[in-house]
Parts: structure tokens; sequence; C-alpha cells
């Protein structure tokens, strides 16, 4: 159980993550805001409560992964381990510009800190399991954390490896679905482009351990890695109700914040929206 300090530190640097996501974005014509705003506070929890790793040797054998498998939310992955020092937090500012080491969607080639190489929606949550398989095979204890949105969710590899990951009982493999309902396209909570239903109890079909939680509420994020991870046996999901654009009211729940870019007067009242609010914490 979090401390009250604990979830202020938790929430203090969601909060700072999700205003370097901006300030990365904003040179830009557009980036990945919407999705990279509303996964900041699971990526808050799992880096200041839920991880091994050590900033200074990304590589190390000993680290738990995070596959970020919506890899076009990298924006604030890379936030996220500039702020724990895996690289100086200046280079934030090269986001998918040319010869950068932060591309548009994660590189493990390219990035410290990034563990898998991801863009292709689907194919992350495979080579999680696979890792994760990998790790079973050689009775280490690491786990792998799997980054999914829910419009992915609506790929088929996905439910292949869900059957895989069961049927290997990887419970070394948490899965986090970002479920903010909204695609590129429109809503994934009804029938406006492709409905996806009752993520947990799909889940649960495919002998899942499934939970279903605020996915900006950081103490019930922590309570329920902290379930996942006393699981036995089986793969555990956690599907995270988010709102898309989480922080700034013009981005908050919008279908064009899924890429968009900023005018200099809306960085600056982002900017004060998100400072207004980590001023009450």
């Amino acid at each position: 159980m979090l401390t009250k300090d604990e979830v202020r530190e938790i929430r203090i640097f969601s909060k700072k993550v999700q205003m370097e996501v901006c300030k990365m974005i904003a040179p830009l014509p557009a980036g990945h805001l919407g999705g990279s705003l509303s996964i900041a506070d699971a990526l808050s929890v799992l880096y200041n409560r839920q991880m091994k790793f050590d900033p200074q040797n990304p590589k190390w054998d000993g680290r738990d992964w995070l596959v970020m498998s919506k890899g076009h939310c990298g924006p604030a992955l890379y936030a996220t381990l500039a702020l724990k020092g895996f690289f100086p937090k200046e280079m934030l500012q090269t986001l998918n510009q040319p010869h950068t080491d932060l591309p548009s969607h994660c590189d493990r080639n390219h990035t410290p800190g990034i563990d898998m190489t991801t863009g292709s929606l689907g194919q992350g949550a495979s080579t999680a399991a696979g890792v994760a398989y990998g790790l079973k095979l050689d009775k280490k204890d690491n786990r792998v954390f799997l980054i999914l949105g829910d419009g992915e969710i609506q790929e088929g590899q996905v439910w292949e490896m869900a059957m895989t990951a069961a049927t290997k009982h990887l419970d070394n493999l948490i899965a986090l679905v970002d479920y903010n309902k909204l695609q590129i396209d429109g809503r994934t909570d009804n029938d406006e482009v492709c409905n996806v239903g009752d993520i947990a109890a799909k889940f649960t079909a495919f002998n899942w351990y499934a939970q279903s939680v605020d996915g900006h509420d950081v103490e019930a994020i922590d309570a329920a890695i902290e379930k996942a991870k006393a699981n036995k046996g089986t793969p555990s999901v956690i599907v995270l109700s988010t709102v898309k654009g989480k922080g700034w009211d013009k981005s908050e729940n919008a279908v064009g914040s899924h890429s968009r870019g900023f005018k200099p007067e809306e960085l600056e009242d982002a900017l004060a929206q998100m400072q207004a609010e980590l001023d009450t914490y």
C-alpha cells in the first residue's frame, strides 16, 4: 500500500511526464499527444514503484522489461526515461528530428531504456510474450510489462499472443491496456469503428487473470499490479480506464488529440493547466 508521500511523488512525476510530452511535440507539425498523456499515470507507477531497472545500465540482466506495444506513444516513455536519468533531458527536444535517437515510434537500437522496438500494432504483444517465455526458460524472475492500446487490441495478433501466453503459463507477463476509448478514427466503446467490448471479460476467456481499474488513480494501479504479481500460473492484464489527452482540456476525450500539434498559445495554455494541477499536490 502506498504512503501519502509515495502517492504525491508518483503524481508529481506523472504530471512532469505530461508536461515534457507537450514540450517535445510542440516544435513539430504534429505528434502522438492523446495516448501519450493518457498512459502517463501508469508509467509513473511502473517506474517509481513497480519495476526493477538501472538507468546507468539499461541492459542490466536483472531488469524488468517494458514493451510499449502502442509504439506511437513513445513520447511518454521517452519523457519517463529522461526523468529517471537514462539520458539527458535536453535530448527530448530532438523528438522525430533528423538523425535523432528519439524516433516517432520506439526503437531499441536508438534509445537507452527502450527494451523492444515497436510501432506495427500487435507485434509488441508477441515480442513481449516471447521475452517472458525466454525468461521462464532461463529460470529468471524478471517480469515483462506490456502496454497495449485499446484500438490495438482489434489486431488478431494480440489474441494469438493471448492464447499462447496462457498456454505457456506466463505469469511473469503483465499487460496494461490503455482503454481511453478513442483510436485515430473514432471511439472504441461503440460501433463507430470497431467495438472492443468488455476487454477484461475477453482476456478472462483466454485464461488470463484480469482486473479493471481507474487508469488515473495511481493507488488503484499500484494495488492492481501487486495483485498481478501475486497471481501464479497465468498471465495478467490490467484494463486501465483512462481519458485520451488527459491533463489539457482541449485534448481530453478528443478524437483529434490522437495526433496533433500546438499553436504557441496552446502550449502555454496546456503547460499552465498542468502546472496549476501540479501545484495542488
